[in-house]
């Protein structure tokens, strides 16, 4: 299941049913569960841990050193989950440590070619990166996100759940989960409304999608500072666990949101 041309040190940890394509290398300290698949050309190195039934294409690379000039060799992860695709020239770097100390990649992800998740990225699972998405470091994604082609987050940021952004938007303020985000007249995204197609094809139901309505009416339309429009999404929009998630979310920001 290793191609003969193929550069796996001794020390690396692979499941008997990995296969291993063409001149590719894994290094030392990687770990790779079973069923998962390399390409030809890839590389994967450092402290990698690749969970189960990945397809990880030709050319892509895993592990590398992030690009961070304070960082000086130590130890640092990268976590890949299972089922997920990471295509060509799809780069993951490990984390810092004056960071979260690893990257995390969670499951069933499809990262398309020339994606780049920078150093001490966290990733939920079935998120879709486009080509030539780009995470700088620090960037946080929550499950079942869809960056379109080109986007690139600024580090820090946080993107909340079922987000659907627009191809070739510039992110630098958090997206609260649920929405759509694009690019206007300036280069930064605003918000454009609630992602309701995605949510209708994730199964959310009528309810759940009437009520996020109101609380996202809310953030949109009232003329009020923040802390007073979530404390009237709270008082006026029925509780859920997602209108919860979409509240605490906004409360947590840090960088700010993006407003419509």
């Amino acid at each position: 299941m290793i191609h003969q041309t193929a550069i796996v040190h001794p020390g690396a940890q692979i499941a008997p049913d990995v296969e291993i394509g063409p001149y590719a290398v894994i290094g030392e300290h990687v770990k790779i569960g079973r069923g998962t698949k390399i390409g030809a050309h890839a590389v994967i190195d450092g402290w990698t841990t690749i969970g189960e039934e990945n397809q990880i294409f030709q050319m892509a690379a895993i592990g590398a050193a992030p690009q961070d000039l304070k960082y000086k060799g130590e130890e640092t992860l990268v976590i890949v989950g299972d089922r997920n695709v990471i295509r060509e020239f799809a780069t993951i770097h490990r984390g810092t440590v004056s960071g979260r100390k690893q990257t995390v990649v969670g499951s069933g992800n499809m990262l398309m070619a020339y994606s780049h998740v920078a150093h001490d990225c966290i990733l939920g699972d079935g998120i879709v990166m486009a080509n030539a998405t780009a995470l700088a470091g620090h960037v946080s994604v929550d499950s079942y996100a869809i960056l379109g082609g080109l986007v690139a987050i600024h580090q820090f940021v946080n993107i909340g759940g079922y987000v659907m952004i627009g191809g070739g938007t510039m992110v630098g303020h958090d997206i609260p989960p649920f929405t759509i985000a694009a690019t206007c007249d300036k280069r930064d995204a605003s918000l454009r409304g609630l992602n309701l197609i995605g949510l209708k094809r994730r199964g959310f139901s009528p309810e759940v999608i009437s009520d996020l309505k109101k609380a996202y009416r809310i953030l949109a339309f009232s003329k009020l500072k923040l802390p007073d429009i979530l404390a009237k999404i709270k008082s006026e929009v029925r509780r859920s666990q997602e209108v919860d998630y979409f509240v605490n979310f906004i409360e947590k920001s840090t960088r700010g949101i993006c407003r419509p």
